[in-house]
């Protein structure tokens, strides 16, 4: 077993009182002063996320797109250069390998994969190259630290001389900030407006402090791990090994949209397409709790005195003030409004299907 890495903000996360916790091989800060109170923090202002855990691959050469094309789902091609877009890679059989996001950076492409398929991915991807292309693990040398809420916008533009105004939803571009020459862009998990700072390890401390600097007015503070899965569920973003992995198809769990059938072959696109033409077994829905109680991952759910699921996700959501959660069961249990029960210690608690998300208020730019 190695020893757990530290991201290069890990003596800023000791500094601020954070709950440090080992997250896909990393000691990661959960909270620093509540769960509760950070997610709020991002609902209603603004928050800071230390996002270094995650892996970043380079992957340039002559045949970089035709490389992407056949390891992912959505159409490579139709990004423009500096435009992102979430994507997936699947096995032949239609499982997710992981979910992850690409950059066109023009002269290459930056894949952005979850840091618990890191060494996963890389060795998926090594073992398909084909052709000219080069592929590079910069994850060790690349920091990330991301600012997200309603107010993201008026932070960083106290860090940065770029017209922020004009860099759209799910679009990056190159830039300096905090007198430091990185990569960064609009994207986001939380539902809230937001960017993403990639950046060279070794200036992280300048950033954080220009960050809570830049913050200070609107009192900005450190966000953990545990607001950022809370924030991510009241929008229905996925978490692998939770929602999606191996034995999930994209098509179960609602991701047909980002599968491009029609742009060429790739992997996994027989065992995908077969699924969409007979429509899945099971869906992945989203429920609220009637009563009080926290569904967590793996409690059963019930359909009129029948077992016909499991919880994928779940949690107390501080903005709806209940639990709320994912999971799967039968298609034609699917449909919102269906009442259906969650056991939790043993007890069997009420709760609706409802549709996505479970926050429709978020400050995200489209």
């Amino acid at each position: 077993m190695s020893e757990a890495k530290k991201t290069p903000y890990y003596d800023k996360h000791i500094e601020a009182g954070a709950r440090i916790a080992e997250f896909a091989g990393y000691l990661m800060p959960i909270q620093y002063k509540s769960i509760n109170s950070e997610h709020l923090k991002v609902r209603n202002s603004v928050g800071m996320f230390d996002l270094s855990h995650m892996g970043e691959f380079r992957v340039s050469g002559n045949n970089a797109i035709d490389f992407l094309q056949k390891m992912t789902v959505n159409d490579v091609s139709e990004l423009a250069k500096n435009q992102v877009h979430y994507t997936c890679m699947c096995y032949p059989t239609g499982g997710i390998v992981d979910d992850l996001l690409i950059y066109n950076r023009g002269d290459h492409y930056l894949m952005v994969v979850n840091a618990a398929c890191l060494e996963k991915d890389f060795e998926w991807l090594k073992d398909h190259l084909e052709g000219a292309v080069k592929l590079e693990n910069l994850s060790d040398q690349t920091g990330l630290l991301a600012i997200q809420g309603p107010n993201a916008e008026k932070v960083l533009s106290n860090m940065t001389d770029y017209n922020l105004s004009e860099l759209a939803f799910y679009w990056s571009d190159e830039t300096e900030i905090a007198g430091e020459k990185v990569l960064f862009s609009r994207t986001g998990y939380t539902g809230e407006d937001g960017f993403e700072i990639y950046h060279r390890p070794e200036i992280a401390d300048k950033l954080w402090e220009a960050a809570l600097d830049a913050g200070k007015e609107l009192e900005i503070e450190p966000i953990g791990l545990g607001a950022r899965d809370s924030l991510r569920m009241e929008m229905k973003y996925m978490l692998y090994g939770n929602d999606i992995d191996s034995t999930t198809n994209p098509v179960e769990a609602g991701l047909s949209w980002i599968v491009k059938l029609d742009k060429g072959d790739f992997i996994g696109k027989d065992a995908i397409a077969e699924v969409k033409e007979n429509k899945p077994d099971r869906k992945l829905i989203c429920f609220e709790l009637e009563n009080k109680g926290i569904p967590r991952h793996g409690y059963n759910i019930y359909s009129e005195g029948n077992d016909v699921g499991y919880v994928s996700s779940g949690t107390y959501s501080p903005v709806l003030e209940k639990g709320i959660g994912l999971g799967y069961v039968p298609r034609n249990r699917s449909k919102s409004g269906r009442e259906i029960e969650i056991e939790i210690r043993g007890k069997r608690l009420p709760a609706t299907i409802v549709k996505p998300p479970f926050y429709k208020d978020g400050s995200l730019k489209k």
